[in-house]
Order: C-alpha cells, then sequence, then structure tokens
C-alpha cells in the first residue's frame, strides 16, 4: 500500500499534532507520519468524499488543508521557522537564516523570499523577527531566564539588540513587557 501526503496550515505546535492525530484516526485514516504542517497517511487514493469529511473536521479545529504548491512553499517555510525558534535549542543552528531554509526546503532562497512576501505582505525576515519577538514574550512570562540568557539562545548579538528590535515590534521595553500583568502573547499562527 501506498502513502499520501497531506498539507496542514495553522498545525504550528506538538497539542495541534495531537488534535489532528485525533481527527484523523476517528476518520479511520492509518497515520504514517505527522509532524508540524504535514500528515501522511497511509492510502493508496483518498477518495473526495473522505476529502470533504477531512476539510471539514481540520476547519472546525481551526486548520486548513492545503492545496497548491505556493501555499505549500509558504508553509513550509512558516512551519521551519517556527519549528527553529519555538522548539529548537539553537535556531538555525549558526547558519543564517536564508541559508538554512533554502537548505531545508531546497529551493533557491529569494524565490522563496519574493513568493512569501508576494502572498503574505512581509518579508521572510520579518516573519521571523515577529516569531523571535513571540518567543522572548514566552520566555519573559515564563520568567526563568535573565534577558542576557534569552538574547544568547535566540542568537541576538546583544541584549541590546533584542531590547531594540522587541520596543519596534511591541512598543514596549521587555522589562515594561514582564511587568505587565495581562498577557499580551498571541497564538503563533495570528503571529
Amino acid at each position: 500500500m501506498s502513502s499520501t501526503t497531506l498539507h496542514i496550515k495553522n498545525m504550528v505546535c506538538p497539542r495541534c499534532i495531537k488534535v489532528v492525530r485525533d481527527e484523523f484516526e476517528k476518520l479511520g485514516l492509518n497515520i504514517e507520519q505527522i509532524e508540524l504542517g504535514k500528515v501522511v497517511v497511509v492510502t493508496n487514493k483518498i477518495h473526495d468524499n473522505k476529502i470533504i469529511e477531512i476539510r471539514e473536521v481540520l476547519r472546525e479545529n481551526g486548520f486548513e488543508l492545503i492545496d497548491d504548491k505556493r501555499s505549500k512553499l509558504i508553509d513550509s517555510i512558516k512551519t521551519l521557522i517556527i519549528e527553529e525558534i519555538h522548539y529548537s535549542e539553537n535556531p538555525f543552528n549558526s547558519l543564517n537564516s536564508s541559508e538554512y531554509i533554502a537548505n531545508k526546503i531546497n529551493y533557491d532562497y529569494s524565490y522563496l523570499s519574493n513568493l512569501f512576501s508576494s502572498v503574505e505582505g512581509i518579508t521572510i525576515e520579518k516573519y521571523i523577527i515577529n516569531q523571535k519577538i513571540e518567543k522572548v514574550k514566552e520566555l519573559l512570562v515564563y520568567d526563568q531566564l535573565t534577558l542576557n540568557e534569552i538574547s544568547y539562545q535566540l542568537g541576538y548579538s546583544s541584549v541590546q539588540h533584542l531590547s531594540s528590535q522587541f520596543k519596534k515590534v511591541t512598543g514596549l521595553s521587555p522589562s515594561h513587557f514582564k511587568n505587565l500583568k495581562e498577557n499580551k502573547r498571541k497564538p503563533l499562527d495570528k503571529v
């Protein structure tokens, strides 16, 4: 028996994987592999009526099935960035992000960059900055690392660089954000 790969938008965290796995199992689909943004189902062919069911169950849970090649590429870029920044010990493994993304996705970076900007309305670099700032917010809220440690962990050249970028994106200094009572974080799929 062969397998079919489905690409899923907004599948950005380990909990998302669990939800999708549970829903696919309820639909009687046998999962060969599942990771952020992608599910490989063991089947010769997924029939149209099953695709409709999959789309509906995904939509009910805040996800979306991605069909076209451009959307798959953009979602792959977003998923890669989210995995690196939010779930990796050493984001981008000391390569610059453009090299890392081009190597992982196996496309020319300038093509990926132009495609991403034209569809998303922001550059890949800006998207990376926004994701880094969300990670900084998370780490500040948990209050387990110093700003210096956060800066090092996320690959900033200095605490000043992190603070400057944080203020530019949020309008607040990291220390002011940390002192706020209400949570100012965003879900990763809304960044």
